[in-house]
C-alpha cells in the first residue's frame, strides 16, 4: 500500500463515524499533491446536499481526530466538501447510484480520433462500463477510462 493510499484508507476509517453522527455519508477520500502543498481532501454527501455548516461540524471534528492520531507526516490542507455536480465516479458504489445517469467520459488515448464520450450510464463490471449513446451502446475496457463523472446539465 503506498503512502497516499494509507493516508486515504486511515482518514476514511476516521471520518465514517464523524459523518454518520453528523447526518452525512463519506463519498471520498484524497490525498493529493498541488504544486508545492499536501491537500487531504474528505467528500461528503447527504441526499438533500450538504450544506457549510455541514462541512464545517465535519471539517472539525475530523482536524481533531486527525492531530490526535498525527499519523500524517507532511504539512497538508485539510478541505470538506460536497463531490459537487458534476462528481467523479471512482467506486463501484458511485457507478451504481449512477445508473441511468447522463455521464462523461475522457479516454487516457483516443479512440477513433475522439478522446471524450457521453451517454447514459446502463451498467459496469470488474473491467468494463458501458454507456448508451445516440447510436446504440458502447463499452470502454476500465485501464482505458482516465475520468467518468456526473454529466452537468444547464
Amino acid at each position: 500500500m503506498s503512502r497516499r493510499e494509507e493516508y486515504e484508507t486511515k482518514t476514511q476509517a476516521l471520518l465514517e463515524p464523524i459523518a454518520e453522527a453528523n447526518g452525512v455519508s463519506v463519498y471520498d477520500v484524497e490525498y493529493v499533491k498541488e504544486g508545492a502543498d499536501y491537500h487531504l481532501c474528505a467528500y461528503i454527501d447527504k441526499p438533500e446536499g450538504v450544506n457549510i455548516q455541514d462541512c464545517e461540524n465535519v471539517s472539525r471534528a475530523l482536524s481533531d481526530a486527525l492531530d490526535r492520531e498525527d499519523f500524517i507526516a507532511d504539512a497538508y490542507i485539510l478541505e470538506v466538501s460536497s463531490p459537487g455536480l458534476g462528481r467523479a465516479l471512482k467506486k463501484d458504489k458511485h457507478l451504481q447510484a449512477a445508473l441511468g445517469q447522463e455521464v462523461e467520459i475522457k479516454l487516457f488515448k483516443p479512440v477513433n480520433k475522439c478522446k471524450e464520450f457521453s451517454g447514459v450510464l446502463d451498467g459496469f463490471d470488474t473491467d468494463s462500463i458501458t454507456i448508451l449513446e445516440g447510436d446504440g451502446a458502447r463499452t470502454f475496457r476500465r485501464t482505458e477510462i482516465a475520468l467518468i463523472r456526473l454529466a452537468i446539465d444547464f
